[in-house]
């Protein structure tokens, strides 16, 4: 397939061409290939789309310390993914956790590069077994808030093998994943989307790893620079630095065109293994349905329950919901769900409920349940509860009045 492509179209294959979507080659009928994020749950193509299972975050997954129970998780996220037509999950990640300050560490799993290894090839597995691609990411050290796009991370080389990249190199190894995904930094000056030691040398040699290495969104900077040091595919679409400007790059003689075959083979052999190879092209429309599976729910249940740690008890826990009368709740995201780190790991969730709802409905009618807000940390202006206050009458009708 890869001598039937012409230099532009096996260029055009090295960019999305739209947020979530690799172009289809109709002339050969190759399909779409769709990715979605995670990584705790599939959303689909659409921030607020289809509903979807939302799944305990990554840290809540590391402190399970349970492969076994991440593997299933694994499967369950597979399973989700196909009811969305996905071929590529855009997680775990697995970055270690250095900082609560860090804008996606409730994603990453662990502390411990030996835990986070465990965790995220048991992921890994659960999901590809099932016929759908995992991309691990950031590769490498995206663990930092400040200038996150943009920042170079210095670390030294055993630092680097040992804490950041040690995860990384089991999910490739030992879990074979078939994406990884380059981090916005920089690191020790170099964009990690255009680093040909921690893509080509590190990854691609040493590692042996034979899938496709994409950017994060926006991530790529150059042309030339990015695909000799080991970037296959830039995303999303429609592309700036790759694609068409990489067949011109060809051309010009700035890259090989062996090279662009080796990427090529790359995006073909992911292509293969999520079967959208040979799938109908579809298009943006892709058909994404609603499926709220009652065993992947209690499953994401458990996770909750088995991540939950308890530091201290005086003994008052469990409750004894026979001699309760009233329950105080104290806290400002007791009366909203508020069960998700948003941003690229934000689904739509089937049925969301606060924990008032659900300690109501566990509780029955029986028990008074009292909430006071208590202390508020907010970014901006809090928002105002409009359900505390009193309408009162004006020159301009009804309305409220805001001190």
């Amino acid at each position: 397939m890869l001598a039937a492509l012409t230099l532009d179209e096996k260029a055009r294959l090295t960019a999305g061409e739209d947020a979530w979507h690799v172009p289809a080659m109709e002339r050969l009928g190759i399909g779409r290939l769709k990715v979605s994020d995670g990584p705790a749950g599939v959303r689909g193509a659409r921030f607020v789309g289809t509903t979807s299972l939302s799944f305990p975050c990554g840290v809540a997954l590391g402190a399970t310390w349970d492969p076994n129970m991440v593997r299933r998780v694994g499967e369950a996220l597979a399973a989700e993914a196909k009811t969305k037509r996905v071929h590529v999950v855009l997680g775990p990640t697995i970055n270690i956790q250095r900082t609560p300050l860090a804008g996606r560490t409730f994603e990453c799993l662990a502390e411990d590069p030996w835990l986070t290894s465990r965790l995220a090839v048991a992921y890994i597995e659960g999901v590809q077994a099932q016929g759908v691609a995992c991309a691990v990411k950031h590769f490498a050290c995206n663990d930092q808030e400040q200038a996150r796009m943009t920042i170079s991370a210095e670390v030294d080389d055993r630092t680097l093998r040992e804490i950041h990249l040690a995860a990384f190199e089991a999910a490739v190894r030992e879990a074979g994943v078939w994406m990884v995904m380059s981090a916005y930094n920089r690191l020790n000056g170099t964009y990690c989307g255009e680093h040909p030691d921690l893509l080509r040398r590190i990854l691609k040699r040493e590692w042996a790893f034979d899938g496709v290495v994409v950017s994060d969104w926006y991530g790529t900077h150059s042309t030339a620079e990015a695909a000799n040091a080991g970037l296959d595919l830039e995303m999303p679409g429609p592309p700036i630095w790759l694609g068409a400007r990489l067949a011109e790059a060809v051309v010009a003689g700035l890259v090989s065109e062996g090279v662009l075959d080796e990427t090529t083979r790359r995006l073909l052999r992911l292509m293969g293994r999520t079967a959208s190879l040979v799938e109908a092209t579809g298009d943006a429309r892709d058909p994404e349905d609603s499926v709220d599976d009652p065993e992947r729910r209690q499953l994401a249940r458990q996770v909750a329950v088995q991540g939950t740690v308890l530091l201290r008890n005086d003994g008052l826990l469990p409750l004894d919901r026979t001699s309760l009368r009233r329950v105080a709740v104290i806290g400002p995201n007791a009366h909203r769900f508020q069960g998700q780190g948003g941003g690229s790991a934000q689904v739509n969730p089937h049925q969301p409920a606060s924990l008032l709802e659900t300690l109501r409905h566990g509780l029955g009618p029986a028990v008074e349940l009292i909430h006071e807000p208590g202390c508020r940390i907010d970014h901006g202006p809090a928002p105002i509860d409009l359900t505390r206050l009193a309408p009162v009458e004006g020159e301009g009708g009804h309305g409220f009045t805001v001190h």
